[in-house]
């Protein structure tokens, strides 16, 4: 030590938060239990939500509903999931990120169960709302809870991985459609019966899962939050370092996401959200019912759905593979480009070869655009205001989640299938603008 150098010159240095500590940590068995868990989760609500554009495919012969009335079965969902991802992530914001998603797993598993038994389309219509409601809380708490515990230098991949399970859920919802729903005239409500299995998971998620530590800290349980923090570290061979007491948070609320600080991110964010799920819900929803209606017997548009679905998966691999080199906008903004041209070229395809190819590009880019958006939504807020971000704007989202399957009847009146296709295009290149916007939080530790 120079003679300069005094000992009150040698600052300690300061102990790492648990979050710091979180994000030291390499990926282990732990994480792999919360992903999975989670994952599992989201892999059902796929399942839910693929299966109706299969039944709305089979009541549209057997129970002779015409082009509005598939419009709206194909539409309430997503009303009652626009008001569930709002009211969810305010509530994972002030009940916890685990309570939330296992009650809404109850709430939407039982509910579709009931779906099964409709005896009407108004029903089935008041059903599916109630599944709406559940599945719209449970998407952005989900992921949040995995990005609160993923380590910084991986955490945009985790969360991709995460979204992924959506496809094996879509391509469980497409084998069922194939598989049960032409079976027998009743194999819609077995197709639905199956949807109550997330009730069941419930359980598991409840008991199997951790809290937020990052959300038990802003409610001052800083001894459940400690503990799994540790149980983190011994799953790393890790030895726990003591840290500083957290600030205990106000309690958030919606206007806080407009604050000066937060108004542009958010508003970049809601018109991604807007434009991701105007085009997918609007196309994914309706692809197999167009398929029937342009002659394809219901087992071929079904098959014709599956092979399309099958094309997420390495969707969802590259946007992975990408999202922790490009970093989340060029990522976000490429596959969304991507989306909007194979939209296009889907709206002009004629043949068989055609409209699989063109689907199945659709398929992989846009559901690697939802996997890249994922990641990068619980990163734009911080602790307090993560979850009813996250649920804001995912609500708004799913506002064009409703527009878009009523819309389509009167746009294929207006232009046929390459208006209907163009205007998913063009909302796919206004979302991509949007996410140019967003900020770049690649390697970077959640802002507290």
């Amino acid at each position: 030590m120079s003679a300069s150098t005094t000992d009150k010159d040698v600052q300690p240095l300061a102990a790492p938060t648990r979050s710091e500590r979180l994000d030291r940590l390499a990926f282990n068995a732990r994480h792999r239990r919360l992903l999975v868990g989670s994952g599992v989760g989201w892999a059902l609500d796929a399942m839910d939500v693929g299966l109706i554009s299969f039944v709305m495919a089979a009541l549209a012969k057997q129970w002779g509903l015409d082009a509005t009335q598939l419009s709206w079965i194909g539409s309430i969902g997503f009303v009652g999931m626009a008001i569930g991802a709002s009211v969810g992530g305010l509530l994972a914001d002030r009940l916890g990120r685990r309570n939330v998603f296992a009650l809404t797993l109850l709430v939407y598993g039982i509910a579709t169960g009931a779906a099964g038994l409709s005896t009407g389309i108004a029903m089935l219509i008041v059903l599916r709302f109630v599944v709406g409601l559940g599945l719209g809380a449970e998407l952005p708490v989900a992921s949040t809870l995995v990005s609160e515990y993923a380590p910084s230098r991986i955490r945009g991949r985790i969360v991709v991985i995460l979204e992924a399970f959506w496809a094996v859920g879509w391509i469980l919802a497409a084998l069922i459609g194939y598989f049960v729903v032409p079976a027998s005239e009743n194999g819609w409500r077995w197709a639905l019966f199956l949807g109550i299995v997330p009730a069941l998971y419930a359980v598991v998620v409840r008991a199997g899962l951790p809290e937020s530590v990052r959300f038990l800290e802003s409610r001052g349980r800083t001894a459940e939050a400690e503990a799994a923090v540790r149980s983190f570290e011994a799953a790393s061979g890790v030895a726990p370092v003591p840290s500083p007491v957290a600030e205990v948070q106000s309690r958030p609320s919606w206007s806080a996401l407009w604050d000066r600080s937060l108004r542009r991110r958010s508003a970049a964010l809601w018109v991604t959200w807007f434009g991701v799920n105007f085009s997918y819900y609007g196309a994914f929803i309706w692809i197999p019912s167009l398929l029937v209606a342009d002659g394809f017997s219901l087992t071929k548009s079904f098959g014709f759905t599956l092979v399309i679905t099958l094309a997420q998966l390495p969707g969802y691999a590259a946007a992975a593979f990408l999202i922790e080199r490009w970093g989340r906008r060029a990522t976000l903004a490429s596959f969304l480009l991507g989306s909007a041209a194979s939209a296009v070229l889907f709206g002009q395809a004629g043949s068989e070869a055609a409209i699989i190819a063109a689907g199945c590009a659709l398929s992989f880019f846009n559901l690697g655009a939802w996997g890249a958006l994922y990641a990068v939504t619980p990163e734009v807020y911080p602790t307090a205001l993560r979850g009813s971000g996250a649920g804001s704007a995912a609500a708004f989202g799913r506002i064009a989640s409703i527009l878009a399957p009523l819309s389509v009847p009167w746009l294929l009146g207006a232009g046929g299938h390459g208006l209907v296709f163009g205007v998913f295009g063009a909302a796919f290149v206004v979302a991509a603008l949007a996410a140019l916007a967003l900020p770049e939080w690649r390697g970077r530790a959640l802002a507290d």
